[in-house]
């Protein structure tokens, strides 16, 4: 009896190693076309920015990058649509783009009733307020009676309702949807207080303070009133297109977590480590699961870079927005970002 069950453990083993993915109409649509659609935010610097070229660059564009390296080895095959926080979802729902990778906060009724299906976390922020120094304001609690820019159709106005009844106080809300004339309208006066996510407030302040106005006469106050978990999201319904967007963005830490990097990755092919050699795909199998080449981290990495290398250069203390780790650190040296193994 023992011999025949374990017979039967070998036997699904060896179909689940033998298993392949197969493509979804996602999949197929994008393989067709040669070119990834990745809907991206209108202008955030670090996250999604345009430069007097043409060129996006940031955080969340990397992520479209890392899938496009993986589909196609290559990663700059990715037409980028710019969406208004409430432009995005209809744009995914209605396939206008293939994937939304625009600091979206994952929510229950995000992952549920709009059809949407979270494939991981790139950046965890929270909620903050930035004012004007000469408010001469220390904290939020202080901001009883004032007027407030918040962007609807967004989780921070949900929250920032919820904090000021929270506190039993009142607020003005100034109601705007587009991000630059949310931010035009905080430097010309028209609100005391500027809330979003904390990454964007520093953003904001780093890249658009209009001269003679200097980064420094701003201040964002210290506390964060929500989880903002920012991550890319895929329509329900294709789910190997799922796995490859999740399992891109989860190379780029694994890469990070393993000492993988665009520089040293041609090295790295050399090693004798048995968990790098699978991750790179000198030993075969990785790729076959996933549906795509067996270099596919390979090409992320080498193209885009690991997680540290994008956090840095966009974010980081490469960038001029001089963001700290925090939360967004490996799990390994006290942040929250963890990929599963790729085995």
């Amino acid at each position: 009896m023992l011999k025949k069950m374990m017979a039967g453990v070998v036997a699904v083993g060896l179909v689940g190693v033998a298993g392949t993915a197969h493509a979804g109409k996602d999949l197929d649509a994008v393989k067709a076309r040669g070119q990834l659609i990745c809907g991206i935010n209108t202008g955030v610097a670090g996250f999604a920015q345009q430069d007097d070229k043409g060129k996006w660059t940031g955080l969340d564009v990397d992520v479209c990058r890392a899938v496009s390296a993986a589909l196609f080895g290559d990663s700059e095959k990715v037409k980028y649509v710019p969406t208004t926080a409430q432009q995005r979802f209809t744009a995914l729902q209605s396939g206008e783009v293939d994937v939304l990778s625009r600091n979206t906060t994952y929510t229950l009724t995000r992952d549920t009733a709009l059809g949407l299906e979270f494939t991981g976390i790139n950046y965890y922020d929270g909620q903050g307020f930035m004012v004007p120094k000469k408010l001469g304001v220390k904290s939020a609690k202080e901001l009883n009676g004032a007027t407030v820019c918040v962007q609807p159709g967004t989780t921070t106005e949900l929250n920032l309702a919820d904090y000021f009844r929270a506190n039993k106080m009142t607020f003005k809300p100034v109601v705007i949807e587009k991000v630059e004339e949310i931010r035009a309208a905080f430097y010309a006066g028209r609100c005391d207080v500027y809330t979003t996510d904390a990454s964007g407030l520093y953003s904001t302040r780093a890249a658009n303070t209009p001269a003679p106005a200097k980064p420094d006469d701003f201040i964002i106050l210290p506390e964060i009133i929500s989880k903002e978990p920012l991550g890319p999201a895929v329509r329900q319904g294709d789910n190997q297109f799922a796995d490859i967007v999740r399992w891109a963005f989860y190379a780029m830490v694994e890469a990070e977590e393993a000492g993988i990097t665009s520089k040293n990755v041609d090295e790295m092919l050399k090693s004798d480590n048995p968990s790098i050699k699978r991750i790179l795909g000198v030993t075969p199998g990785m790729g076959k699961a996933l549906g795509v080449d067996e270099k596919w981290v390979y090409n992320i990495v080498k193209q885009v870079g690991n997680y540290g290398e994008s956090f840095d250069r966009n974010v980081g203390m490469g960038s001029p927005l001089k963001i700290e780790r925090g939360l967004n650190a490996l799990w390994t040296k006290g942040g929250l970002q963890y990929s599963p193994p790729i085995r």
